[in-house]
């Protein structure tokens, strides 16, 4: 990398202030910048191989100043030993930086993501069920003990991970599978940062050298490029080859993973693209957890606490909503309908309801994605579930009613001026 006269001037402040060679965190580059009126963080300075000394156990990022005193920057190399605290546990991180003289826009370098705690927040209005308590045991245990959570759409699979980190205090690495996730989107790839050529760790990676919980969230989506996690699967260490690097899994290391099927395709259709997975792969989990929606007094828990978070308490609402989506629920299992009414659209209700104010149109609108005969016997269900709440929102009266209506009086004055 060039030592240009604005890299000679950050790098001689710094040395000025803080000394040569010098660990740099957030606030000493900010005092320097200042000083000489440059960005908060230079670029240049901020990702290369040298200055990132990303992962210190401390939860900032921390950079070294590299020497200038032959007149070109050298970078050293450097290599941190592995450190434990009594909730998380990091792996021995090495970074180079390979110059090419004269030759910034094609310098290749190595990156790893900042050791940000990446542990997620509780959700107040969480309320535990199923088989949340197996879930967070697993966690807790932190042994390396994958898990196939299946289950239908909206019923809290991917919350209940996510919370039992959180209740766990461990960290959570979060991956959506789509049919175009790949090994690079997985385990790493090069990208063009500053004009650098820089190799950034992917998720997986990030999640076994943290010694975090990695969810791969929706797999039944996957293609077969999936299947370069198996080595992952088995709790072994991957070997990434495009920067000949092998790493291993830290203790407390594990992955969970979530589906709207059992890794069989959907026969009736309702999940469209989720795959028939490779049985060497779903056999590399040793437990498959069936997720069911809450019972109706959980459900009305949940959907009190929204209300209530949201300023809008309507214990009565809450109560109508379960009973009608319980009945929902169970003619949907006799095969009377094709729809479902989960958890997660009960919740929109609530957010529609503490918008709109009316019961009626908050069930209306967010029952739209329906198709018109499913959308109209859902209505009228709740109608008759609810019936103060039909006679009392718009008169019962829909936009394409209104309209008609409106229509009907525009033509009745045309016809009567007087």
């Amino acid at each position: 990398m060039k030592l240009t006269a604005k890299r000679k001037l950050f790098i001689e402040t710094a040395e000025e202030i803080w000394g040569k060679g010098a660990v740099l965190d957030k606030s000493k580059i900010e005092a320097v910048t200042s000083k000489i009126g440059g960005a908060k963080i230079p670029g240049w300075f901020r990702w290369s191989a040298c200055g990132g000394v990303w992962d210190t156990g401390l939860g900032r990022g921390e950079y070294r100043l590299p020497d200038i005193s032959d007149g070109t920057l050298v970078f050293p190399r450097f290599k941190f030993e592995p450190w434990e605290s009594e909730t998380d546990t990091a792996v021995a991180i090495t970074t180079t930086y390979v110059p090419e003289p004269d030759k910034e826009e094609s310098a290749v370098m190595e990156y790893h993501n900042p050791m940000e705690k990446m542990i997620p927040e509780v959700d107040s209005i969480y309320v535990p069920f199923g088989h949340f308590k197996d879930v967070k045991s697993i966690i807790k245990s932190r042994m390396y003990y994958p898990a196939f959570i299946t289950g239908l759409s909206g019923n809290g699979k991917t919350m209940m991970v996510e919370q039992a980190c959180a209740a766990a205090k461990r960290e959570f690495v979060r991956v959506n599978i789509t049919i175009e996730t790949d090994e690079d989107d997985l385990l790493g790839h090069y990208s063009l940062i500053d004009g650098n050529t820089v190799w950034q760790d992917g998720p997986v990676v990030v999640a076994m050298e943290r010694g975090a919980v990695l969810l791969l969230d929706e797999i039944d989506l996957a293609s077969n490029k999936i299947m370069c996690l198996q080595p992952v699967l088995e709790g072994k260490g991957v070997f990434l080859k495009k920067v000949n690097r092998f790493v291993k899994p830290a203790p407390g290391f594990n992955v969970l993973a979530t589906a709207n099927t059992k890794g069989k395709g959907s026969e009736d259709g309702r999940f469209v693209f989720t795959n028939i997975m490779n049985e060497a792969f779903l056999e590399r989990f040793p437990i498959t957890i069936e997720q069911e929606y809450p019972s109706v007094s959980v459900e009305k828990k949940i959907l009190n606490k929204v209300f209530n978070k949201l300023g809008k308490p309507d214990s009565e609402f809450a109560d109508k909503l379960v009973r009608w989506a319980d009945i929902i629920r169970k003619t949907f299992k006799e095969g009377a309908v094709d729809e479902i009414i989960a958890t997660r659209r009960l919740v929109h209700i609530a957010n529609a309801f503490a918008i709109f104010g009316s019961r009626m149109k908050a069930i209306e609108l967010c029952v739209n994605r329906f198709d018109e005969d499913t959308k109209q016997s859902f209505l009228d269900l709740y109608s008759k579930v609810d019936a103060d709440a039909f006679e009392s929102d718009s008169s019962g009266e829909t936009e394409a009613e209104e309209a008609h209506r409106m229509l009907d009086e525009e033509s009745e004055e045309n016809l009567n001026p007087f």
